[in-house]
């Protein structure tokens, strides 16, 4: 089973929850051999609960993940934290839902929740607990204390951060970081647009039908990181197509974009 456990389902924050949009994403993770992904938007995005709203509407939902297709949706988050970081939750849709109730007041930058918080609230939903590319420059996460990182079930082997610093590079960063704390390595495309699927995934020895499986199988390392030969130009001409569509928008590029922008 081929999955992604760190993607978004629009363009950026701003834009809107396009279907039409969102069934080519569908398609074409499908078509890059992916079997099943984790939808972590942002929470601060603009309509999340109208996302969830519209995806109820689109597929069908068993309690678990969304059957998109021949594409299992798992649903989830991306949470900024006061510190600086980005988590992603995972988990059941009424679980996600709940939490992100929870932080209805701490979704504007300079009061974002704090990390051991945001732990203790996802704790509480069982949800599944990632740090989002630990070592990016404009959100690490390397910085936290460590008894608070240890807490974390994985650490995100981005796409992004492998396009900005390459891969051998970023590996030596990343695995020695979580082995000291005893914390799995997960790959994720990050991606907000289709091109940028396939340019790492993850390869489970097996199916899994929940969270609590898939949870299992990467605690357990029944898993291999899979690197595509073409991820430089899988995220180039994601990066460049996502400009070009904000640009068209009038929409400006985000801190993260810019340095992207500069590589």
């Amino acid at each position: 089973m081929n999955i992604d456990l760190h993607t978004h389902g629009k363009l950026s924050k701003k834009s809107s929850f396009s279907p039409d949009y969102f069934r080519e994403m569908v398609r074409e993770a499908v078509a890059n051999g992916l079997d099943a992904i984790a939808l972590t938007e942002h929470f601060n995005t603009s309509n999340f609960f109208a996302m969830y709203e519209t995806l109820d509407r689109m597929y069908p939902y068993n309690g678990h993940y969304y059957e998109a297709d021949g594409l299992k949706i798992f649903p989830g988050m991306e949470v900024d934290i006061a510190e600086t970081g980005h988590i992603l939750l995972i988990g059941l849709k009424e679980h996600i839902l709940d939490v992100r109730s929870s932080l209805e007041d701490y979704t504007k930058e300079g009061h974002f929740i704090p990390f051991r918080q945001l732990l203790d609230l996802a704790d509480s939903r069982d949800l599944w607990k990632i740090g989002g590319h630990p070592f990016r420059s404009s959100t690490p996460l390397h910085h936290l204390d460590p008894e608070q990182l240890a807490r974390l079930d994985a650490f995100d082997f981005n796409a992004k951060d492998i396009y900005m610093q390459g891969a051998e590079a970023y590996r030596a960063l990343i695995i020695p970081f979580a082995a000291k704390l005893g914390v799995s390595v997960i790959a994720g495309s990050d991606s907000h647009q289709c091109l940028q699927y396939g340019s790492v995934l993850n390869k489970l020895e097996y199916t899994c039908s929940t969270v609590k499986e898939l949870r299992e199988a990467v605690r357990k390392g029944h898993y291999s990181i899979e690197v595509s030969p073409c991820l430089h130009t899988k995220v180039k001409a994601s990066v460049m197509m996502k400009k070009l569509l904000k640009q068209m928008s009038g929409e400006a590029p985000s801190r993260d974009e810019a340095e992207e922008y500069s590589a």
